[in-house]
């Protein structure tokens, strides 16, 4: 067995915080889509199941304004077929709704200042008549 010396040691615990990170962030089976809500910098992906769909959103800062971008597809659609996408302009503390026909929606909210973008109440159900 060889002695590590104090800078071996701290390149090894460095490597293995990245390693657990990494793996906190992957998801648990490879058709699981990993997530994040956010919130997110300019030309940052927000990733969102709602209902059966898959949503990846983003957006481009403009004059105090979320330029949002989003994609919106069918989650067993592998080809893309279903893939839709929308653009809007949101204000400081603007949101937008993206609903599916399982009666779910997903918020999009922009931040103070145009900052950043976040997906908030991802399980809200819509309103129906």
């Amino acid at each position: 067995m060889f002695p590590l010396t104090h800078n071996q040691l701290l390149k090894i615990a460095a490597v293995g915080a990245i390693v657990a990170c990494s793996a906190a962030n992957t998801p648990a089976r490879a058709d699981e889509m990993a997530q994040n809500l956010g919130p997110v910098g300019p030309h940052e992906p927000i990733l969102a199941k709602v209902g059966n769909k898959r949503v990846i959103a983003f957006y481009a800062p403009g004059t105090g304004t979320c330029n949002v971008q989003a994609v919106i597809w069918n989650g067993d659609d592998t080809d893309a077929v279903t893939a839709a996408g929308i653009r809007v302009s949101l204000d400081p503390g603007q949101t937008a709704y993206i609903d599916s026909s399982e009666n779910k929606s997903l918020t999009l909210r922009c931040g103070d200042y145009a900052e950043t973008l976040a997906a908030v109440d991802t399980e809200q159900n819509v309103a129906s008549k």
